[in-house]
């Protein structure tokens, strides 16, 4: 298995579709690279040669952002916006969604399990 940033390559699939396995890269980024370094995308990861690999390695470093480094810089972005106390910040501490949507039905994935509040009984008229 060939390794890139720390993080292990599929030997059996393209190397295309290896590369996206490093957080930060998708297809049209691996692609990218690819081609930048004059390299088949349809190889196979067991095909490359460690100076093949090494020269798709330099590339991400010198060029992209990726794993480590791509990871603190969101959650350094995400503190930012805590500490300044905008609303996007407020949502992101309060743990619900960001970007606008609808939480009255939807949002479970940012609130979790449901709680269930005890709702108020019929006041009978206590005469």
């Amino acid at each position: 298995m060939p390794r890139i940033s720390g993080i292990d390559i599929p030997g059996e699939k393209k190397i295309k579709v290896g590369l996206t396995y490093l957080f930060g890269v998708g297809i049209t980024t691996a692609l990218k690279a690819l081609t930048a370094v004059n390299i088949n995308p349809e190889a196979r990861g067991k095909d490359l040669s460690e100076e093949e690999l090494g020269r798709v390695a330099d590339y991400l470093d010198k060029n992209m952002v990726v794993e480590g480094p791509l990871r603190r810089q969101i959650a350094a972005n995400i503190q930012r916006l805590k500490d300044i106390g905008c609303y996007r910040g407020l949502r992101h501490r309060k743990g619900l969604p960001v970007r606008g949507q609808r939480t009255r039905s939807n949002s479970r994935t940012r609130k979790g399990p449901r709680k269930t509040v005890a709702g108020k009984k019929g006041v009978k008229a206590a005469v």
